[in-house]
């Protein structure tokens, strides 16, 4: 990357010194005008041409490259105090979101050179400086040129062109750069050039450019502080998706423009580095101070967009195998290493990649697969190609997670990570827009790996929990948004960014699945090949998709759809919320609405006057029926009737495989009453969840009553699948239940009610808890439920929940090599601590001290806030406070107090002598926060008005404002609970 070589020629003397001369002068006259025009680093506000307004005042803010002061953390989201802000300049491409088309990147020589050394006194950051020349081919003639580039100085900007094509052999001319800007609204390097770039024609960009490397950081490159065989290290990893690739290198940061990378990494000899591709060769170079460095170059990557260009700088050790002839590594800490943490990674890692390429009949296209595990990574786990990079907590096994879901986890991350490597990886979406086609099919995937390797999980049930249920909770048709939005709704970075949630991901897997269930495995998979194979090494987008599967349905004649498959789909990817049907059993007739949180009485104030094209898969009396699509608001299915019969009964949503919730007329809730308290059994336990978990959501947003949803629990008794028990707990024992002193007239009743019920179940469990906790250890819906059943046991107070309790604490206490079982580990240390003394706080206090990772110290923490007793409470507090003896900063110390059943009482004392000193340790918002805490129970306009009286002195003006609002819905729905709560302390004096 160095400059072209030249043939030297000879001269006589005079012509020489004639030469000579002419030459200074040059020179002098390139350095004034590389002074005036030349200079590519960012320059200071001040110093920025202001388009059209010469008189313009300059901006006080930082220029974008300029280094933060020192102990300051970069902006997680979105850059402040770029040269942009307050800079004016006429409309231009810079004030779009998306790149204009003038050029496309081919290929990317990238060079990177952190100044990361071992044994130093790392400070929140380091630098480092880097060098891309970026291939282009020009297809609109231009005179100015876009890319990516975000809190990085530029040193250097040439432009060379036009390449020759082919063999042709010329030499290359170079295209003046006339200046350098940057609009950082929308995160761009501007270079205004002296000539114009022909269409067709391919350059080259050299820049040169160098910025911080930060720790706190997770975006782009950062690096983590961690401690290994007793010493302190750091390592360098990156994340670009989906838009920090250009705070790392100036590039066309959009996953549409795929490119090829040559990558070379500059490390300290000491460290090993990693890229997406495998070693290609190493040399040395030394720097201006001596020190030696190496330099690792990597073999040329398949086209990739930039958010999957990945590095990683470390003292690690690894483990490898050969799955298929490409090797995988799994790089961890050395100690991790040696303990064999990596292996059960290492062990399902290939087979996981050789079940894919065989599903999907299309081979891994990399050469190796290495996975690195880091001491901290807030995004859990990322899928660049080649280099996968998890948190080492999602990753690696330790000696204690044997009785635990970490295997399970771990199978079900590493099988998301892995089919990115075909959805996403291999095929990208064309914009972020469609970001569910690589999130969504990877999320579905999951558990079709986890379920081949598993035959005997309850593949229905595990989904339902893991997935279906969490995003049911949260969709709803006015507030939540579509799957796939149109590009045009996107005005900001900080959008995309915001895509990367729930609906993304839950919402696009269950949508997956339910296409997968109307269609058939088959017809699935062979559309999902089809598309991959066709778009392999490209991009595509949702409709992209919805014609291979319409080629594969127009292929064959047994599946018969009522409408197109983009029709279909289109109706549920394109529009918010999804549908409750409901089925009157005695006229078959089914009508659809959109969901709603708390419905109204009067629906004409909403507006949602899209329908969905609903598949509705069903049984009736245990038996299979045909497929049937409700594509209208309402409809008549004659087959659907249920006889006077007691064996006559009807459940929608075979294997809870829509996206939608089923409510019945009074008759159909009663024949599945019934069919429970006659026979459970002989409804299938998915629908035993699907009915709790539909009845109680719909009760509580008032498409039913809440004695409907209360009925279905009669049979509990019976009920020995502790993932149906966990379902029934979550609606019934809420944290409002829990904490709402109010309830003490329901409070026994329903103690009565439940614990007839729940004696059974807890008995199995218990003998399982003091006889052989392993056994549980490949039953992951147990291990998931087990410590909701232990807590509703110890609040209700079962005497053999707290015995147990106090025993495993003692134990624990006496011997702590004696690990509590990882499932009911926050139940036993809390009610270890609610049942004891000083003497047991004081002992969790100075374990609290002797841990080192944050998750135990946050359980630790919260643990200690069960203490009964005020002084405890208040101790603890000001120890938080005040730092001393001990510095609780993993979590608001005063906020878990405050949320504790003794704790709010205390923390609002404790507030009236303390609150300055806990808005200096914690920040004013966390004084809000605590305000929402201690009224939570709220329910009167007078208890609304003495809280805002206690902290108003507390408050700022705009925060009161805020605050007013926010304690008036709580106020509302406090009310409706109270209701509600009536209502259910009626029905339980009924049946207790």
């Amino acid at each position: 990357m160095g400059p072209p070589s030249s043939s030297g020629f000879y001269v006589s003397r005079a012509v020489a010194l004639l030469l000579a001369g002419l030459a200074a002068a040059l020179l002098l006259a390139l350095l004034v005008l590389a002074a005036l025009y030349g200079r590519c680093a960012r320059v200071p506000p001040s110093e920025l041409r202001h388009r059209g307004r010469p008189d313009a005042a300059p901006s006080p803010t930082r220029s974008p490259g300029q280094p933060l002061p020192t102990g300051q953390t970069r902006p997680s989201r979105e850059p402040a105090g770029t040269a942009a802000s307050g800079t004016w300049r006429p409309p231009g491409p810079w004030d779009q979101l998306r790149l204009p088309p003038w050029l496309v990147p081919l290929h990317y020589e990238l060079e990177l050179w952190p100044r990361l050394r071992p044994n130093e006194s790392w400070a929140s950051t380091l630098t480092f400086t880097g060098r891309v020349n970026i291939t282009v081919r020009c297809t609109v003639a231009t005179a100015r040129l876009l890319l990516h580039s975000l809190f990085l100085d530029c040193e250097r900007a040439e432009v060379r062109g036009p390449l020759p094509s082919g063999a042709e052999d010329r030499t290359v001319g170079r295209v003046p750069v006339d200046d350098v800007w940057f609009a950082s609204d929308m995160q761009y390097m501007v270079l205004e050039l002296g000539g114009t770039l022909q269409p067709g024609s391919r350059y080259e960009l050299q820049l040169s450019f160098s910025s911080l490397v930060y720790q706190d950081l997770r975006e782009g490159l950062f690096f983590n502080v961690y401690t290994d065989q007793g010493e302190r290290r750091a390592l360098l990893a990156s994340q670009m998706e989906p838009t920090f690739a250009r705070s790392v290198f100036p590039c066309f940061d959009e996953p549409a423009l795929k490119a090829t990378f040559n990558i070379t990494i500059i490390h300290h000899p000491s460290y090993v580095a990693l890229s997406n591709m495998p070693k290609l060769g190493q040399s040395t170079k030394r720097d201006v101070n001596g020190s030696m460095w190496t330099i690792t170059t990597f073999s040329t990557t398949p086209p990739m967009p930039t958010y999957l260009v990945a590095f990683a700088i470390c003292d690690y050790d690894h483990v490898d195998r050969t799955e298929r002839g490409k090797q995988i590594r799994i790089w961890a800490r050395k100690d991790a290493i040696t303990n064999g943490n990596a292996d059960f990674a290492l062990n399902i890692t290939g087979p996981i990649f050789s079940f894919l390429e065989d599903l999907f009949n299309i081979s891994y296209p990399l050469p190796k697969t290495d996975i690195i595990a880091l001491p901290t990574f807030d995004n859990s786990a990322m899928e660049n190609w080649g280099l996968l990079i998890f948190d080492e907590s999602l990753l690696l096994m330790q000696p204690n997670d044997q009785v635990t879901d970490k295997k399970a986890v771990i199978s079900f991350i590493l099988s998301h990570e892995i089919g990115h490597q075909w959805f996403g990886n291999l095929v990208t979406m064309n914009w972020w827009n469609d970001i569910w086609l690589k999130e969504g099919f990877a999320s579905y995937f999951e558990f079709g790996v986890i379920n081949y390797f598993n035959p005997e999980f309850p593949r229905n049930e595990i989904f339902f929990s893991n997935i279906l249920h969490n995003v049911l909770s949260e969709d709803h048709a006015l507030v939540s948004r579509a799957v796939s939005l149109k590009v045009e709704n996107f005005t900001e970075t900080s959008e995309i960014n915001e895509l990367f949630d729930l609906f993304t991901y839950n919402k696009g897997a269950s949508l997956a699945r339910m296409l997968s269930s109307f269609l058939n495995e088959n017809l699935f998979i062979s559309a999902l090949k089809s598309y991959l194979k066709t778009f392999s090494y490209s991009n595509a987008e949702q409709d992209d998709l919805w014609r291979h599967f319409q080629m594969v349905i127009d292929d064959q004649n047994k599946i018969l759809l009522p409408a197109t498959v983009k029709s279909i789909m289109d109706s549920w990817t394109h529009q918010s919320g999804f549908p409750v049907i409901t089925l009157n059993v005695s006229t078959g007739v089914i009508k659809q609405e959109p969901f709603y949180l708390g419905k109204v009485k009067n629906e004409t104030l909403l507006t949602h006057n899209d329908t969905w094209i609903i598949p509705i898969l069903w049984i009736k009396n245990g038996t299979t029926q045909s497929l049937v699509w409700l594509d209208k608001s309402s409809k008549i299915f004659p087959e659907m009737k249920v006889s006077a019969s007691d064996h006559d009964w009807v459940i929608l949503n075979l294997n809870v495989t829509g996206y939608y919730r089923v409510n019945y007329d009074q008759l159909g809730w009663k024949k599945l009453n019934q069919q429970l308290e006659k026979d459970p059994k002989g409804i299938p336990v998915i629908h035993r969840l699907q009915l709790i978990d539909d009845a109680f959501s719909l009760s509580k947003n008032n498409y039913i009553e809440i004695e409907t949803a209360l009925d279905l629990t009669k049979y509990l008794a019976e009920e020995d699948e502790i993932i149906v028990w966990y379902a029934v707990l979550v609606n019934l024992i809420t944290k409002d239940l829990v904490f709402d002193v109010n309830s003490y007239d329901m409070y026994p009743l329903l103690k009565k009610y439940l614990l007839k019920r729940l004696i059974s179940i807890w008995n199995m469990y218990s003998t399982v808890i003091r006889e052989n906790m392993a056994t549980l250890q490949d039953d992951y819906l147990a291990l998931v439920a087990l410590e909701k059943l232990f807590e509703t046991a110890c609040w209700l107070g079962l005497e053999d929940c707290l015995q147990l309790s106090r025993e495993l604490f003692k134990n624990w206490a006496n011997h702590p090599e004696n690990e509590i079982p990882s499932p009911i580990k926050s139940v036993i240390l809390c009610y270890g601590i609610a049942l004891g003394s000083d003497e047991e706080w004081d002992f969790l206090l100075n374990m609290y001290a002797n841990k080192t990772k944050e998750e135990e110290r946050i359980q630790l923490a919260y643990a200690m806030s069960c203490s009964k007793n005020p002084w405890i409470l208040n101790r603890y507090m000001e120890y938080a406070i005040t730092a001393s003896p001990f510095t609780f900063n993993e979590t608001n110390i005063i906020e878990v107090v405050a949320a504790s059943e003794v704790g709010r009482y205390i923390a609002k004392d404790f507030l009236v002598n303390n609150w300055q000193a806990v808005s200096k340790r914690y920040g004013t918002q966390s004084l809000v926060t605590l305000m929402y805490i201690i009224g939570r129970t709220i329910s009167t306009d007078l208890q609304i008005t003495e809280l805002q009286q206690f902290f108003s002195n507390m408050l700022e003006e705009h925060q009161r404002l805020t605050v007013h609002a926010k304690l008036q819905t709580i106020k509302n729905k406090n009310l409706e609970n109270k209701m509600r709560n009536a209502r259910m302390t009626a029905w339980l004096r009924k049946n207790t």
